[in-house]
């Protein structure tokens, strides 16, 4: 059977209790910042499309390269994830699934940032292990444009990828292509417009940038989303 390093049970319980300083009454959210647990440091937070806004984050306990990122929506926050420094799905918390991921040793082609940046394609192949027990096998690529694009002033290269997750008997479970962008100098993936398929559906998500908010200035932390709420509920992160 495939096992975490270490005790199994102590990544989960780390971020559902980081998750838990983090969470917010729906009703204060409009009107209390996030405030960070001690240790930890937002350096932007992103307005996004789809109702969604998101605050990246480092904290001194997490091992050198890694950084942390919250997601809220109109009813509160729905998703906590932490990646290294190649970008790689070190855990993810899905808050309504009550469902967390963190990845398995060994991956056998592990997702790299640099040499995406370096060669303009990167491609990936590893596992996940979650809460409640399931392993889930991720495989794609994400390769760059060549497209700078300008969104409120911060510069971003897009970048189109696919990813097919399937269970260890290589079942389908659901695929995803698209665009996203990635910061260089932030060393992050932000979302784009992506089509999701599962063996009962398909639909489309938007979670492309609108707003980048920096420390100091008004909106920061903030866990109220301000672009198509209302209307339009992302599906999803």
């Amino acid at each position: 059977a495939l096992r975490l390093r270490g005790d199994p049970d102590a990544g989960g319980r780390l971020i559902r209790a980081l998750a838990l300083a983090l969470l917010l009454p729906v009703a204060a959210a409009a009107q209390s910042p996030v405030n960070l647990p001690a240790g930890c440091e937002a350096y932007v937070t992103i307005q996004k499309r789809s109702c969604v806004v998101t605050h990246n984050f480092t904290c001194d306990g997490d091992p050198a390269g890694h950084q942390r990122r919250v997601d809220y929506t109109e009813e509160g926050m729905i998703y906590m994830g932490r990646i290294d420094a190649e970008t790689q799905w070190i855990e993810s918390f899905h808050i309504r699934a009550d469902v967390i991921e963190r990845l398995a040793p060994d991956p056998a082609d592990p997702a790299s940032l640099t040499d995406l940046l370096q060669t303009g394609r990167d491609t990936w192949d590893f596992q996940t292990v979650s809460e409640p027990p399931a392993i889930t096998v991720y495989r794609g690529h994400d390769e760059l444009t060549g497209n700078q694009i300008v969104i409120d002033g911060v510069t971003l290269e897009e970048t189109v990828f696919d990813v097919i997750a399937s269970d260890p008997s290589g079942a389908e479970l659901w695929r995803v292509t698209g665009s996203e962008f990635v910061h260089r100098d932030w060393r992050i993936f932000l979302s784009g417009v992506r089509v999701v398929t599962t063996p009962s559906e398909q639909f489309e998500t938007d979670g492309r940038p609108v707003e980048f908010i920096f420390p100091g200035e008004p909106g920061f932390l903030s866990a109220t989303p301000r672009h198509d709420c209302g209307n339009v509920m992302s599906k999803g992160q």
